[in-house]
């Protein structure tokens, strides 16, 4: 009877071989797949410092509130997620309220609440078994003014903001408009940028997709609209733009743009591009009134003294540093024309792009072309890296309007007109929102306007109660 114990043991041991074999293969699709989910959602971008390692924090997301720092979520116990349950981690995730407390929209908590239970799952696993702890320091703490330092005022917020619910698996599988649907407002998280935002910060949802201002730059209308919109893209356009940041004809990506291009997008399966093409197609139109024609129709450049362009010019660092030179031809001759040509048209494979037919300077707004100027391009693509070098360490704010002006008048809107107070506002992110031009006033009065915003919050409840009656 021993023996056949023993034996009967051995069996059993020897039948738990291939199922831990098969746990151990289940656990790195997980892996695979919550890798795959990370990279749709983007988390790279924000929560790793470009001098850091992978998923440590640290990075800096410059809010109309204030710095807003990247948390750690790397698996370490020290200064990561690595004693979170996956309870704990979902919650993070889809309702913005992490173990110590409320998170900031930042986190695009309101777009991840759709991501469904088995991806939530997936997610988990990769950042728990799949990526490294990174143990070496805590990252510095968020702290931005009264009221907005007190992070228990965001449980209001999301009473009104943050009520989404997760999408079911069996529509977030492979293929079709409703897949794209999943990518563009849950994983992607598209509106965070491109949904202008109300008196709340909250989407303005009867602008969906409609552009957005953010950080100086602008994110464009990505609507289904053929003017104000990407309507009259091509399929491979918006793929194209998509995987590498370019459009040839249409438009090139730049700042936090540049960035989802190269942490994410570019990632993407050829399937999933496909998807987010059709879904994007069914989005409402939304029209600029003031626009009359796409971005991209300003197709041939002005005429221009060429011979006055070709004459010898001050290429000294003192023309541009000293600001000896407001010329906007002479500028965009001696810091420009190098690679976008006298005519603007760009090389011929427009790895250098053309200046004309092009949403950055053809478009309702200048703010780009100038963001472009004072930053430059910095992308990683799945072809190799493209850069432009920053201007702003060379060109002042009146040489920065002067190079603008010059590209709009020859080879874009030139309705559109840059000032050097344009160009400074845009060096300090933008225009502020209401709440956070007040909240100099709401940080004196203190207590009682900590009150008062509580009071709109219940406002605003009751309100929306009397609503739904």
């Amino acid at each position: 009877m021993t023996r056949s114990l023993i034996a009967g043991l051995g069996l059993l041991t020897l039948a738990a071989i291939p199922h831990f074999a098969m746990a151990q293969d289940g656990t790195d699709d997980l892996i695979k797949k919550g890798a795959y989910i990370a990279r749709a959602a983007d988390c790279m971008a924000c929560h790793t410092n470009p001098s850091g390692k992978d998923y440590g924090g640290g990075y800096v997301i410059s809010s109309p509130l204030g710095d807003i720092i990247a948390s750690n979520i790397s698996p370490s116990k020290t200064y990561g997620i690595g004693n979170w349950s996956e309870g704990q981690f979902a919650k993070a995730v889809r309702e913005g309220v992490a173990p110590e407390g409320n998170l900031y929209p930042a986190m695009p908590y309101t777009a991840y609440s759709g991501i469904s239970d088995a991806d939530i799952h997936a997610l988990y696993v990769y950042f728990m078994k799949g990526t490294k702890p990174v143990d070496e320091a805590p990252v510095k703490k968020t702290n931005l003014p009264f009221p907005f330092s007190q992070r228990w005022l965001m449980a209001g917020w999301n009473v009104l903001y943050a009520s989404g619910k997760p999408m079911p698996a069996a529509t977030t599988q492979e293929g079709g408009a409703k897949r794209g649907e999943y990518l563009v407002n849950v994983l992607a998280h598209c509106s965070t940028c491109h949904t202008p935002r109300n008196i709340a910060m909250s989407e303005d949802q009867s602008r969906f997709l409609g552009g957005a201002d953010l950080g100086g730059w602008h994110a464009p209308n990505i609507t289904s609209d053929p003017v104000s919109g990407i309507g009259g893209w091509s399929d491979e356009d918006i793929k194209s733009y998509l995987r590498d940041g370019s459009a040839h004809g249409k438009s090139q990506a730049a700042g936090g743009m540049a960035e989802a291009v190269e942490h994410s997008l570019r990632h993407l399966t050829d399937s999933d591009l496909t998807s987010i093409v059709e879904y994007l197609r069914t989005v409402k139109p939304v029209r600029d009134p003031n626009q009359k024609a796409p971005g991209f129709s300003f197709s041939t450049p002005k005429l221009a003294d060429l011979a006055k362009l070709d004459a010898p010019i001050d290429r000294s660092p003192d023309a541009m540093t000293l600001g000896t030179s407001t010329n906007g031809a002479e500028l965009y001759t001696g810091a420009c024309a190098s690679c976008h040509q006298l005519n603007g048209q760009g090389t011929h494979d427009q790895f250098y792009p053309s200046l004309t037919s092009n949403t950055i300077v053809g478009g309702p707004t200048s703010q780009n072309l100038v963001m472009a100027i004072l930053k430059g391009v910095d992308r990683a693509t799945n072809n190799g890296t493209v850069a432009m070098p920053a201007f702003e360490g060379q060109l002042n704010n009146e040489q920065v309007a002067a190079v603008a002006n010059y590209v709009l008048s020859r080879f874009g809107n030139d309705a559109l007109h840059v000032s050097a107070s344009d160009v400074e506002l845009l060096k300090r992110g933008g225009p502020k929102p209401f709440i956070a031009r007040y909240a100099h006033s709401m940080s004196v009065a203190g207590i009682a306007a900590a009150g008062l915003f509580v009071l709109i919050i219940i406002f605003l409840l009751a309100r929306r109660k009397v609503a739904t009656r």
